[in-house]
């Protein structure tokens, strides 16, 4: 299935290891650090905030991986990535909707969700992806905006724009006790109970670190090397053999399936699956802003790209409201870091990664020892 001088004469040579070893080494170990604070965060962060932060990075960083194995990996431009997430999110919500907070209700639904997923993309890859690819991206981005509109078309079943409120597993619920006192109260370790809530955190983190581990792995298969073949030169990938639209369909089915389980997974987290939370396009512009501040085509980047925007989007506006107080004295200066002026910061901050790191920040680390 996959030959080496064919990906050779498709792709060219990789470049020595010895040259990006070391620096491969410190991004990975530092990404390892990151999944281990997230792992930690409950005992670490005792207010409910900064749970809910560490909470969305974990999803984003398995979103931005997968979709990174489709703009970064294979040079496929899609804006339909959060309906497949969606179609996790609301197959999750509709099974625990009807069926009640139950185990088999969630499995089905989520099953349902990811079929459904797949069996799109398996649809729009087929049909679609023998075509150019501002088309191609053109063509994602109407079906992303027609889910939309059957969202709100069928609310008997997805709740409309108010979205589905429902009920999780017994295991999920804050009031549930994972250990017990003899005095009957919940055993706090560190100051944090061990209750229902951290059940379904650790149950959200430790299903997105698998999922972002067989992302990695993938990418480190031969698929992976004659995907990326499929991106340096298309037409040479099937002058030698390679049917390129079938490993292109299945590349984004495989995306799809990822997406669609971060979503059912965040279904849980949230207890609540609407439009703004799932199928926004707001969603879609963060994921493509954390592919490039992380690094196109890396995968690795996904985490330090989610890391800084997400810390951003949340606590930003905060930094500024105490750099705004401990410069009322300076003419001009308080009004522009005016909380309300986040998001203009946050746009030059973005520019000025993009300036300075172009290929992003794990892009840039791997470049560096590419040149050594």
């Amino acid at each position: 299935m996959f030959n080496q001088k064919k990906l050779s004469l498709a792709w060219g040579n990789p470049p020595s290891r010895d040259r990006n070893q070391n620096l491969a080494y410190t991004l990975r170990i530092t990404v390892g650090l990151v999944w281990a604070i997230l792992l930690l965060a409950p005992f670490l962060f005792h207010d409910v905030r900064a749970l809910e932060v560490a909470a969305r990075i974990c999803i984003f960083i398995v979103l931005v991986a997968s979709y990174d194995l489709l703009i970064g990996i294979t040079g496929i431009v899609s804006f339909a990535h959060t309906l497949f997430f969606a179609c996790g999110a609301y197959g999750a919500a509709i099974g625990l909707k009807l069926y009640g907070g139950s185990w088999s209700a969630y499995s089905l639904g989520s099953l349902a969700g990811m079929l459904l997923a797949v069996t799109i993309a398996a649809v729009i890859g087929l049909l679609s992806l023998r075509v150019k690819a501002i088309f191609f991206a053109m063509i994602t981005l109407a079906v992303a905006s027609l889910a939309l509109v059957m969202v709100s078309q069928f609310s008997a079943y997805t709740g409309g724009e108010d979205g589905l409120t429902y009920k999780t597993p017994a295991l999920f619920k804050t009031a549930t006790k994972l250990l017990e006192n003899e005095n009957g109260s919940t055993v706090k370790v560190f100051g944090t109970k061990l209750n229902g809530k951290l059940a379904a955190y650790y149950f959200l983190s430790f299903s997105c670190l698998l999922i972002f581990a067989l992302t990695v792995r993938l990418v480190a298969t031969p698929l992976g090397s004659v995907l990326k073949a499929i991106r340096e030169n298309d037409t040479r990938a099937e002058a030698i053999g390679y049917r390129v639209v079938r490993y292109r369909s299945l590349i984004f089915c495989l995306s799809a399936a990822s997406a669609a389980v971060a979503g059912s997974i965040y279904a849980v987290w949230l207890k609540y699956t609407g439009p703004e939370t799932v199928l926004s396009f707001t969603i879609m512009i963060d994921i493509l802003l954390m592919v490039v501040i992380g690094g196109m085509g890396t995968i690795w980047g996904s985490v330090p790209g989610v890391l800084l925007l997400v810390l951003a989007q949340y606590y930003l506006r905060d930094l500024m409201e105490i750099a705004a107080e401990k410069t009322t004295g300076i003419p001009l200066l308080p009004e522009l870091l005016s909380p309300e002026r986040w998001l203009l910061w946050l746009g030059i901050g973005f520019i000025l990664v993009v300036y300075f790191f172009p290929k992003g920040l794990a892009g840039a680390m791997l470049a560096s020892g590419e040149k050594r």
